[in-house]
């Protein structure tokens, strides 16, 4: 069954540098990488005990359309119905489209655009293929957030194009004057919008950030050192587990959530 539109469907990194990250997510999680061949680009599914979780390329020598390289970058793509429609509806809501549709025979079809306040997101169609596998297992994807520096304009955008159902935070969880909304209530919750202009260092745009599950915060910090990673900010508590921003040997920046170890 096709994953409602604006529910956040898969996501998949990029990486200048293929070698060490695989090395690094095959010690730090357990993940496994199989190339789809020349049919697909030598894109790669990334699976977990079986289920699909991610996908990953190796963008060293390619470029953006303004010519500048790929970044190193961990992507999230939202689930859309019908990719032209909702192009469209994303360009006449201020988006710019960085990549147009490109069809994966038998899979889906995927778009890239930078929303009106500067986060890149992704869309995917389904043609059958309906994107990651949600366990909640430690080393798969947990929760996914937009990091905003224009909260009001953000929240229209998502809602107006890609349906969200927009449900504030109940004021207990929030920080002093950072105001947070899910896309649906409660445990149908499948991403957040977050103000996040008041913490933001100067210059940095808005983007999306995702969460993957881990058993326990201190050895998994200890083993992201190890493997050549970076701890960038944290750990934070919360009431949905402890939070740490890191980043992997090639500078792709995502969150661990120990939800074992989450503030009573």
């Amino acid at each position: 069954m096709p994953r409602p539109t604006g529910t956040p469907t898969w996501i998949d990194v990029g990486s200048n540098n293929a070698e060490s990250s695989r090395a690094f997510y095959r010690e730090l999680f357990g993940w496994v990488f199989e190339d789809q061949g020349e049919q697909f680009g030598h894109y790669e599914l990334v699976s977990q005990d079986g289920d699909v979780i991610a996908g990953f390329m190796d963008v060293a020598g390619m470029s953006m359309p303004d010519g500048t390289p790929i970044p190193d970058r961990w992507d999230v793509f939202l689930a859309v119905e019908d990719m032209a429609a909702r192009l469209d509806l994303a360009l006449a809501h201020g988006a710019t489209v960085l990549s147009s549709s490109v069809t994966m025979p038998g899979l889906g079809a995927f778009a890239i655009i930078e929303d009106p306040t500067g986060a890149i997101v992704g869309l995917w169609e389904s043609h059958g293929f309906e994107g990651y596998t949600f366990s909640g297992s430690p080393g798969t994807p947990v929760w996914f957030e937009l990091m905003t520096s224009n909260f009001d304009v953000s929240v229209a955008f998502y809602r107006d194009v890609f349906e969200f159902e927009i449900v504030a935070m109940p004021a207990e969880t929030e920080s002093a004057g950072v105001r947070y909304v899910t896309n649906g209530e409660g445990m149908k919750a499948c991403a957040g919008i977050c103000e996040a202009s008041a913490f933001l260092p100067a210059g940095t745009p808005s983007h999306w950030r995702l969460y993957f599950e881990i058993e326990a915060t201190e050895p998994t910090l200890a083993r992201v050192r190890e493997l050549g990673g970076q701890v960038l900010d944290g750990p934070m508590d919360s009431p949905f587990g402890r939070c740490t921003t890191v980043a992997d040997p090639a500078g792709s920046v995502f969150q661990l959530n120990a939800g074992s170890e989450a503030a009573r």
